[in-house]
């Protein structure tokens, strides 16, 4: 039997080994060394490429730059751009200035006082508006700082209101649909109660379906809405006041003010609301305090200045200068179907623009020097 004897010393191995670990780590270098190499020249390519490339980008928007600054209308187009841009801003700060003719309808007295302007000033930027006004008791005496007293203390109870008008499902009509007065200025009432006129056949004022555009109209379409007419047109009575008991008993309004399935007025500023007593009676009131035409009350008019005089028929008044400051959103163009309230909480329906001429007046003259009734105030 052969036996295999080894010649080779301990040390010697261990050198061996560390030689052949020593040529697998300097292989292992080279290896690496490459491969870094070779990604140093891919990143080195593809930085070269996108400083091309971003070269390319500057010459164009250098190009595009001086295209753009040759355009003769350039200023015209950014100042057209930048209004264009606010827009927004300028609707939300349009006013509509004609609603003063309602404001001054029931800024006026209603009783057998009265009260006439001569000179009016209204400035939108601070919500202000100036008036010499001359009042008159028409009971003697004439001169009366009662009347002007009573004046001031009815800004407490001035309130307006806006909204929008919707159909039976909740959807708002456009404005342009809905005629609220006649064309003398008479807002449509009926027992007290407020209603305007829905233009179902105006184009866009209504959902028409397909058997009512081929005027095929089936029962079931023709009972949706009661019609009636109104300017020898087709049109639907919508109640800006609700029909309190008969949408209630209806189903079309609950006792917390909600209403819903009819046409009706939703209004931004008033609620409604039912009260049962404990014998059954249910009494329905309105809730009007939110939305205040002289939101600081009394203290929103400041009189600057008062004196006797008389007016144009030679009657005793008395001529006074006051600066009211009243609530902006009231001539808001964004709010729609807008309407003023006097101290009692009702609109004086027959006011309208013929009865614009009672509301202004000339001014009354000095008292002169021999005017001893004048002077002394009727005394």
């Amino acid at each position: 039997m052969a036996h295999e004897i080894n010649l080779v010393p301990d040390i010697k191995g261990e050198m061996i080994k560390a030689l052949k670990l020593r040529n697998f780590i300097f292989f292992l270098c080279i290896v690496v060394s490459a491969g870094a190499i070779a990604i140093a020249v891919v990143f080195g390519s593809i930085a070269g490429g996108q400083s091309l490339a971003l070269d390319s980008k500057k010459k164009a928007l250098a190009t595009m730059s001086d295209t753009v600054n040759e355009y003769r209308d350039l200023s015209d187009f950014m100042t057209l751009q930048d209004q264009v841009s606010k827009l927004s801003v300028i609707a939300n700060n349009k006013t509509v200035p004609s609603r003063l003719f309602n404001f001054i309808s029931v800024l006026r007295p209603t009783n057998g006082d009265t009260i006439q302007i001569s000179e009016l000033n209204l400035d939108m930027n601070k919500n202000t508006m100036m008036i010499e006004a001359q009042a008159n008791a028409e009971t003697a005496p004439m001169i009366d700082y009662n009347v002007l007293d009573a004046f001031k203390k009815s800004m407490n109870f001035l309130t307006y209101d806006y909204g929008e008008y919707v159909d039976e499902s909740g959807s708002t009509i456009p404005a342009y649909c809905m005629i609220e007065s006649n064309k003398d200025g008479t807002f449509f009432s009926e027992n007290g109660a407020l209603y305007a006129y829905w233009m179902v056949d105006v184009a866009g004022c209504t959902k028409k379906t397909e058997e009512e555009d081929d005027e095929d109209t089936t029962e079931e379409n023709s009972s949706t809405y009661e019609y009636t007419a109104y300017d020898n047109q087709r049109a639907v009575k919508v109640w800006r006041t609700p029909r309190f008991e008969e949408w209630y008993d209806a189903e079309y309004m609950d006792e917390n003010g909600a209403i819903d399935g009819v046409p009706h007025f939703e209004s931004r500023c008033l609620g409604y609301y039912a009260e049962t007593n404990d014998s059954g009676i249910r009494t329905w009131k309105t809730d009007e305090s939110s939305c205040e035409l002289i939101p600081d009350g009394e203290e929103g008019i400041r009189i600057t200045d008062s004196s006797n005089g008389r007016d144009s028929s030679g009657e005793l008044v008395l001529r006074f200068n006051a600066i009211i400051t009243f609530n902006k959103e009231f001539f808001n163009f964004n709010n729609h179907h807008v309407i003023a309230f006097g101290p009692s909480g009702k609109y004086n329906v027959t006011d309208s623009y013929l009865q614009v001429q009672k509301m202004f007046s000339e001014r009354a003259a000095d008292c002169a020097n021999d005017d001893v009734s004048c002077k002394n105030g009727g005394q």
